[in-house]
């Protein structure tokens, strides 16, 4: 299979981290439930290609994501591995459960928006942070690190544009409450380069760095990659993407896929980016869980890449 073609560019990072959200926020989306044994399978093809960031699962309430209902299973199929390997906890529940099953880090999840807020937790922002804080502080006194979600940060489908000040006030409150990592989140996928440079701007000159952000963001104007450059730029070096690009948001209706992991790592390998990743592997991968699925993938590069990988040699 024919390599990308690799020209760096002056002022990026040398290794960037693809943090993959495939096996939860990908299949959390998808109407097909997948057996647990072959959930493990993915997330253990998924390490075995190269990613040392995946997440696994979420422990919500089976009555809110049925397709993940299977945590505790997963967890145990799993064991150990190597790399990060987060879960996410919607609450003191949620955060028990986890750490009972093993993990050993957790994501707390927010809006920037109060209209997607009611939504999706009934609860006001403020009540929202309210209810994280004891997940934070509880995960942090177990030695567990957390990553924080704030999803909403340039557009919600019920208000509209989102001012910078707004979502960079959540992100550092999430911040303030002690969350290691935080995922600006393009939930519907509307912010361009220049909404993204903003944020990112304002949130350094209000003191948080971009080695603690990362950046989460949706395909449905053909702009996450545009967005992932930007972002770069500005010295953030987590991307998160789905393998294949997987999922959606199952609570805003207008949400298309993730940024697929495969188009990712083409544009970073092309950028002479490092990322431990194996791209034919990863492209292989994908098409298998698209079989599985029943769906073709909506990546561009696993489209091309399939072809070349089906050629004799």
């Amino acid at each position: 299979m024919n390599t990308t073609p690799v020209q760096p560019l002056p002022g990026l990072p040398t290794r960037v981290t693809v943090y993959e959200v495939g096996p939860r926020d990908g299949l959390q989306s998808e109407s097909t439930v997948l057996p647990v044994e072959q959930k493990a399978e993915f997330v253990r093809r998924l390490v075995a290609a190269g990613l040392t960031a995946v997440e696994l699962t979420s422990f919500v309430s089976p009555s809110w994501i049925p397709q993940l209902a299977d945590a505790e299973q997963l967890m145990a199929l799993l064991g150990p591995l190597p790399g990060r390997h987060p879960v996410l906890v919607p609450n003191q529940r949620g955060l028990e459960r986890a750490l009972a099953a093993g993990a050993r880090e957790v994501a707390v999840f927010i809006s920037a928006t109060e209209s997607f807020a009611r939504r999706n937790l009934n609860r006001t922002v403020a009540e929202s942070l309210a209810m994280v804080a004891p997940v934070v502080a509880g995960a942090t006194a177990a030695g567990v690190p957390v990553r924080g979600y704030v999803s909403m940060c340039f557009g919600d489908p019920w208000e509209g544009h989102v001012p910078t000040a707004q979502a960079a006030d959540v992100v550092l409150a999430l911040a303030e409450l002690g969350c290691a990592e935080i995922s600006l989140g393009d939930t519907i996928g509307v912010a361009t380069p220049g909404s993204v440079a903003t944020l990112l701007s304002t949130l350094d000159a209000r003191g948080l760095p971009a080695d603690r952000i990362a950046v989460h963001f949706h395909d449905t104007y053909g702009q996450a990659l545009a967005n992932t450059l930007l972002a770069l730029q500005h010295g953030v070096t987590t991307v998160d993407a789905s393998a294949g690009g997987l999922g959606g948001c199952p609570y805003a209706g207008s949400a298309t896929g993730n940024l697929a992991t495969e188009d990712l790592v083409w544009q970073l390998h092309g950028l002479g980016i490092d990322t431990g990743i194996d791209l034919e592997a990863l492209v292989r991968l994908s098409l298998w869980m698209a079989g599985l699925l029943g769906r073709p993938s909506p990546s561009r590069t696993l489209t091309a890449l399939a072809a070349r990988i089906a050629e004799p040699a």
